[in-house]
Protein backbone atom coordinates (compact mmCIF):
# COMPACT_ATOMS: atom_id res chain seq x y z
CA UNK A 1 0.00 0.00 0.00
CA UNK A 2 1.06 3.67 -0.89
CA UNK A 3 -0.58 5.45 2.48
CA UNK A 4 1.32 8.10 3.33
CA UNK A 5 1.48 10.31 6.99
CA UNK A 6 -1.07 12.53 5.36
CA UNK A 7 -4.03 9.45 5.51
CA UNK A 8 -4.52 9.54 1.94
CA UNK A 9 -4.17 5.62 0.20
CA UNK A 10 -2.60 6.65 -3.08
CA UNK A 11 -3.23 3.23 -4.67
CA UNK A 12 -6.99 3.53 -3.87
CA UNK A 13 -6.67 6.71 -5.96
CA UNK A 14 -4.94 5.09 -8.88
CA UNK A 15 -7.84 1.94 -8.63
CA UNK A 16 -10.35 4.56 -8.29
CA UNK A 17 -8.79 6.59 -11.62
CA UNK A 18 -8.35 3.40 -13.45
CA UNK A 19 -11.64 1.90 -13.07
CA UNK A 20 -13.10 5.60 -14.30
CA UNK A 21 -11.02 5.84 -17.51
CA UNK A 22 -11.71 1.81 -18.13
CA UNK A 23 -15.36 2.98 -18.11
CA UNK A 24 -14.84 4.71 -21.58
CA UNK A 25 -11.74 2.06 -22.66
CA UNK A 26 -12.47 -1.28 -21.34
CA UNK A 27 -9.51 -2.28 -23.64
CA UNK A 28 -7.53 0.35 -21.72
CA UNK A 29 -4.67 -2.13 -20.34
CA UNK A 30 -4.29 -4.25 -23.63
CA UNK A 31 -3.11 -1.09 -25.26
CA UNK A 32 -0.50 -0.87 -22.28
CA UNK A 33 0.96 -4.12 -22.96
CA UNK A 34 1.35 -4.30 -26.43
CA UNK A 35 3.07 -0.43 -25.25
CA UNK A 36 5.53 -1.93 -22.67
CA UNK A 37 6.19 -5.25 -25.37
CA UNK A 38 7.21 -2.66 -27.63
CA UNK A 39 9.40 -1.02 -25.52
CA UNK A 40 10.86 -4.17 -24.38
CA UNK A 41 11.25 -5.80 -28.22
CA UNK A 42 12.90 -2.42 -29.36
CA UNK A 43 14.76 -0.94 -26.64
CA UNK A 44 15.75 -3.99 -24.35
CA UNK A 45 14.78 -4.40 -20.68
CA UNK A 46 15.89 -1.00 -18.62
CA UNK A 47 15.05 1.65 -21.01
CA UNK A 48 15.33 5.39 -20.22
CA UNK A 49 11.39 5.99 -20.78
CA UNK A 50 9.66 9.69 -20.78
CA UNK A 51 6.49 9.68 -19.92
CA UNK A 52 4.91 12.34 -21.54
CA UNK A 53 1.48 13.84 -20.00
CA UNK A 54 1.86 11.44 -17.40
CA UNK A 55 -1.23 12.05 -15.55
CA UNK A 56 -1.21 9.49 -11.99
CA UNK A 57 1.67 7.74 -13.69
CA UNK A 58 -0.22 4.86 -15.04
CA UNK A 59 2.21 4.20 -18.25
CA UNK A 60 5.41 4.80 -15.34
CA UNK A 61 3.46 2.06 -13.02
CA UNK A 62 2.89 -1.14 -15.73
CA UNK A 63 6.27 -0.45 -17.22
CA UNK A 64 8.14 -0.89 -14.00
CA UNK A 65 6.11 -3.92 -13.09
CA UNK A 66 7.21 -5.68 -16.24
CA UNK A 67 10.22 -4.12 -16.73
CA UNK A 68 11.59 -3.38 -12.73
CA UNK A 69 15.09 -2.12 -14.45
CA UNK A 70 13.59 1.13 -16.19
CA UNK A 71 13.44 4.30 -15.54
CA UNK A 72 11.27 6.97 -16.18
CA UNK A 73 10.78 10.86 -16.26
CA UNK A 74 6.82 11.43 -15.80
CA UNK A 75 5.72 14.87 -16.83
CA UNK A 76 2.53 16.43 -16.98
CA UNK A 77 0.72 20.06 -15.99
CA UNK A 78 -2.47 18.84 -14.03
CA UNK A 79 -1.34 19.45 -10.23
CA UNK A 80 -4.11 16.58 -8.84
CA UNK A 81 -2.84 13.75 -10.91
CA UNK A 82 0.45 14.40 -10.28
CA UNK A 83 -0.11 14.53 -6.38
CA UNK A 84 -1.43 10.95 -7.12
CA UNK A 85 1.98 10.23 -8.82
CA UNK A 86 3.91 11.81 -6.62
CA UNK A 87 2.35 10.04 -3.71
CA UNK A 88 2.35 6.80 -5.68
CA UNK A 89 6.06 6.81 -6.33
CA UNK A 90 7.42 8.22 -3.33
CA UNK A 91 11.19 6.53 -2.76
CA UNK A 92 11.28 4.95 -5.56
CA UNK A 93 14.92 6.43 -7.18
CA UNK A 94 13.27 5.05 -10.67
CA UNK A 95 10.96 7.67 -10.96
CA UNK A 96 11.12 11.58 -11.48
CA UNK A 97 8.50 13.90 -11.71
CA UNK A 98 8.23 17.37 -13.68
CA UNK A 99 5.31 19.76 -13.81
CA UNK A 100 5.35 21.45 -17.16
CA UNK A 101 3.05 22.67 -19.47
CA UNK A 102 3.38 20.81 -23.27
CA UNK A 103 2.50 23.70 -24.98
CA UNK A 104 5.43 25.81 -23.70
CA UNK A 105 8.23 25.69 -26.31
CA UNK A 106 10.82 25.83 -23.97
CA UNK A 107 9.01 22.55 -21.77
CA UNK A 108 11.89 20.23 -22.08
CA UNK A 109 14.29 22.62 -19.90
CA UNK A 110 12.99 20.83 -16.66
CA UNK A 111 13.66 17.20 -17.67
CA UNK A 112 16.56 15.50 -16.07
CA UNK A 113 17.58 14.18 -19.84
CA UNK A 114 18.32 15.35 -23.06
CA UNK A 115 17.58 12.02 -24.14
CA UNK A 116 15.54 9.07 -23.77
CA UNK A 117 15.37 5.31 -25.14
CA UNK A 118 11.42 6.05 -25.37
CA UNK A 119 8.54 8.16 -25.38
CA UNK A 120 5.28 6.65 -24.19
CA UNK A 121 1.62 8.41 -23.79
CA UNK A 122 -1.94 7.49 -24.15
CA UNK A 123 -4.80 8.87 -24.01
CA UNK A 124 -3.69 12.61 -23.54
CA UNK A 125 -2.96 14.44 -26.71
CA UNK A 126 -6.44 14.59 -28.42
CA UNK A 127 -6.48 17.65 -25.98
CA UNK A 128 -4.20 19.36 -28.77
CA UNK A 129 -5.42 20.55 -32.11
CA UNK A 130 -3.00 19.38 -34.85
CA UNK A 131 -0.79 22.70 -35.16
CA UNK A 132 0.49 22.53 -31.91
CA UNK A 133 0.61 18.40 -31.90
CA UNK A 134 2.77 18.60 -34.89
CA UNK A 135 5.31 21.00 -33.01
CA UNK A 136 5.25 18.94 -30.27
CA UNK A 137 5.96 15.94 -32.04
CA UNK A 138 9.32 17.53 -33.69
CA UNK A 139 10.62 18.63 -29.71
CA UNK A 140 9.74 14.83 -28.85
CA UNK A 141 11.61 13.73 -32.05
CA UNK A 142 14.71 15.41 -30.51
CA UNK A 143 14.24 13.96 -27.33
CA UNK A 144 14.19 10.64 -28.56
CA UNK A 145 17.73 8.59 -29.43
CA UNK A 146 18.50 7.49 -32.48
CA UNK A 147 16.95 3.76 -32.66
CA UNK A 148 14.43 4.96 -30.01
CA UNK A 149 10.67 4.97 -30.18
CA UNK A 150 7.66 6.97 -29.68
CA UNK A 151 4.49 5.73 -29.10
CA UNK A 152 1.08 7.17 -28.94
CA UNK A 153 -2.33 5.34 -27.76
CA UNK A 154 -5.05 7.59 -28.39
CA UNK A 155 -8.62 8.59 -29.93
CA UNK A 156 -7.63 8.64 -33.59
CA UNK A 157 -10.18 8.64 -35.95
CA UNK A 158 -10.76 8.32 -39.67
CA UNK A 159 -13.06 10.82 -41.13
CA UNK A 160 -13.49 8.94 -44.49
CA UNK A 161 -15.54 6.18 -42.41
CA UNK A 162 -18.57 7.91 -41.11
CA UNK A 163 -20.82 5.46 -41.08
CA UNK A 164 -18.71 2.63 -39.10
CA UNK A 165 -17.77 5.75 -36.76
CA UNK A 166 -20.86 6.19 -35.78
CA UNK A 167 -21.46 2.32 -35.49
CA UNK A 168 -18.71 1.99 -33.47
CA UNK A 169 -19.41 5.10 -31.55
CA UNK A 170 -23.13 4.08 -30.74
CA UNK A 171 -22.89 0.72 -29.82
CA UNK A 172 -19.72 1.70 -26.89
CA UNK A 173 -22.25 4.21 -25.42
CA UNK A 174 -24.86 1.59 -25.36
CA UNK A 175 -22.39 -0.08 -23.21
CA UNK A 176 -21.38 2.74 -21.20
CA UNK A 177 -25.04 3.45 -20.36
CA UNK A 178 -25.80 -0.36 -19.60
CA UNK A 179 -22.16 -0.22 -16.89
CA UNK A 180 -23.69 3.19 -15.70
CA UNK A 181 -27.37 2.02 -14.72
CA UNK A 182 -25.13 -1.01 -13.49
CA UNK A 183 -24.15 1.39 -10.67
CA UNK A 184 -20.80 1.62 -9.13
CA UNK A 185 -19.41 3.51 -12.18
CA UNK A 186 -17.60 7.40 -11.93
CA UNK A 187 -17.31 8.96 -15.01
CA UNK A 188 -14.90 11.75 -15.47
CA UNK A 189 -17.35 14.70 -14.10
CA UNK A 190 -17.91 12.39 -10.76
CA UNK A 191 -14.02 11.11 -10.43
CA UNK A 192 -13.26 14.78 -10.10
CA UNK A 193 -16.07 15.93 -7.49
CA UNK A 194 -15.03 13.24 -5.32
CA UNK A 195 -11.49 14.34 -5.75
CA UNK A 196 -12.56 17.91 -5.20
CA UNK A 197 -13.89 16.68 -1.85
CA UNK A 198 -10.64 14.98 -0.63
CA UNK A 199 -9.02 17.45 1.91
CA UNK A 200 -5.56 16.52 0.11
CA UNK A 201 -6.57 16.47 -3.55
CA UNK A 202 -9.24 19.60 -3.13
CA UNK A 203 -6.65 22.26 -3.13
CA UNK A 204 -5.13 20.70 -6.64
CA UNK A 205 -7.87 19.72 -8.08
CA UNK A 206 -9.11 23.47 -7.70
CA UNK A 207 -6.16 24.28 -9.71
CA UNK A 208 -6.51 22.12 -12.12
CA UNK A 209 -9.68 23.66 -13.24
CA UNK A 210 -8.46 27.19 -13.35
CA UNK A 211 -5.80 25.45 -15.97
CA UNK A 212 -7.47 23.66 -18.06
CA UNK A 213 -11.25 24.35 -17.33
CA UNK A 214 -14.04 21.69 -18.07
CA UNK A 215 -12.63 19.29 -20.96
CA UNK A 216 -10.66 20.86 -23.96
CA UNK A 217 -10.99 18.26 -26.70
CA UNK A 218 -8.42 19.21 -29.75
CA UNK A 219 -8.28 17.67 -32.74
CA UNK A 220 -8.44 13.59 -33.26
CA UNK A 221 -7.01 13.28 -36.51
CA UNK A 222 -6.26 9.69 -38.61
CA UNK A 223 -3.89 7.34 -37.56
CA UNK A 224 -2.42 8.49 -41.02
CA UNK A 225 -1.83 11.70 -40.08
CA UNK A 226 -0.07 10.82 -37.28
CA UNK A 227 1.95 8.58 -39.20
CA UNK A 228 2.75 10.87 -41.96
CA UNK A 229 3.64 13.78 -39.66
CA UNK A 230 6.21 12.16 -36.94
CA UNK A 231 7.91 10.66 -40.08
CA UNK A 232 7.78 14.45 -41.34
CA UNK A 233 9.68 15.29 -37.77
CA UNK A 234 12.31 13.07 -37.98
CA UNK A 235 11.36 9.08 -37.43
CA UNK A 236 12.08 6.97 -39.98
CA UNK A 237 9.42 4.53 -39.40
CA UNK A 238 5.45 4.91 -38.24
CA UNK A 239 2.54 2.96 -38.24
CA UNK A 240 -0.21 1.45 -36.10
CA UNK A 241 1.07 -1.75 -33.53
CA UNK A 242 -2.78 -1.84 -32.07
CA UNK A 243 -5.93 -0.75 -32.72
CA UNK A 244 -9.16 -0.92 -31.24
CA UNK A 245 -12.89 0.04 -33.16
CA UNK A 246 -12.23 3.76 -32.24
CA UNK A 247 -8.49 3.88 -30.67
CA UNK A 248 -5.10 3.27 -31.84
CA UNK A 249 -1.40 2.61 -30.59
CA UNK A 250 0.77 4.44 -32.94
CA UNK A 251 4.46 3.42 -33.04
CA UNK A 252 7.31 5.80 -34.61
CA UNK A 253 11.11 4.23 -35.13
CA UNK A 254 13.82 6.90 -34.83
Amino acid sequence: MTTTSTGTDWQAWQESWDRQQEWYMPDREERFRIMVDMVESLVGPTPRVLDLACGTGTITARLLARLPGATSTGVDLAPALLAIAEGTFAGDERVTLVSADLKDPDWRAGLPHDSYDAVLTATALHWLHSEPLAALYGQVAKLVRDGGVFMNADHMIDDSTPRINAAERTLRHARMDQAKAGGGVLDWAEWWQLAAQDPVLAGPTARRFEIYGEHADGDMPSPSWHARVLREKGFGEARPVWCSPSDTLLLALK
